[in-house]
């Protein structure tokens, strides 16, 4: 008898080991699926080629809110609208050749006629004069324009004196060719026309991106790779025979 009480003993004991053992391998299992990927694993994945840099969705990128949903066509109504809007201006002034002060003049000439008659017919009909509303334009509205038109200034030349430096060759010549190119452009068109092609490049480019975004990205870091061949062999053979002097900030005070 007691020694079958000590198998009977034996075996509890062996049962409760075996079971707390794979119990604990079940739920180190289920922390683990619960935890999800590894860091490892995360860092891999994130480490997919974008388009200039960019770490953001093309909404974020674009300021995000109302105006990237106009220009991602999230909100078609508006977008449509506005795309109209600027094409009929565009054809008014390019392709009718029209001119802004004339339809100013015209539009103001119109406008005081019909609320010029539509006073002096109420005295004839029995009605009330149209109202007509005082439009002004506040202190703080004139003062947020200036200020956001001076923080884009001051930017814009903040960075081309970085670019004047002589610190990034790269960014440098970027900038020098992206100038020559929009001063042949606009040699070819005028500014309504160079307007209306950026208007159109902006309502299309960015919803086009957002569709084929893997394959633009992958073309992209083909050509950037073939781009860094050539660079370093224009750099080998020519631009590192330039001499450089020595570069001092100075400090204006």
């Amino acid at each position: 008898m007691a020694e079958h009480r000590e198998e009977s003993l034996l075996e509890k004991i062996t049962e409760k080991f075996h079971g707390r053992h794979s119990s604990s391998v079940v739920d180190s299992d289920d922390e683990k699926s619960s935890r999800g990927p590894s860091p490892a694993a995360e860092a891999v994945k994130t480490k997919i080629y974008r388009l200039f840099g960019r770490e953001k969705p093309v909404h974020k990128v674009l300021g995000g809110g109302k105006p990237a949903d106009v220009f991602l066509w999230r909100n078609k109504k508006v977008s449509a609208s506005t795309f109209g809007a600027v094409t009929a201006i565009w054809v008014f002034f390019e392709l009718m050749e029209y001119h802004l002060i004339t339809l100013v003049c015209h539009g103001l000439v119109f406008s005081l006629a019909i609320i010029f008659l539509w006073s002096n017919a109420t005295t004839f009909i029995s009605k009330s004069r149209p109202h007509v509303p005082e439009v002004s334009i506040s202190e703080d509205l004139a003062l947020n324009i200036v200020l956001s038109l001076r923080y884009v200034i001051n930017r814009g030349l903040l960075a081309l004196r970085d670019i004047a430096s002589g610190r990034d060759l790269k960014k440098f010549l970027a900038v020098a060719a992206a100038l020559w190119v929009l001063s042949i452009i606009a040699n070819c068109c005028s500014f309504l026309m160079l307007f209306y092609i950026a208007f159109v490049a902006l309502y299309t480019v960015p919803v086009l991106y957002e569709k084929y975004e893997d394959s633009v990205d992958a073309f992209a870091e083909k050509a950037e790779a073939e781009f860094k061949k050539h660079y370093v062999v224009i750099h080998v053979k020519y631009l590192s025979r330039i001499p450089k002097g020595s570069l001092k900030d100075k400090k204006f005070q």
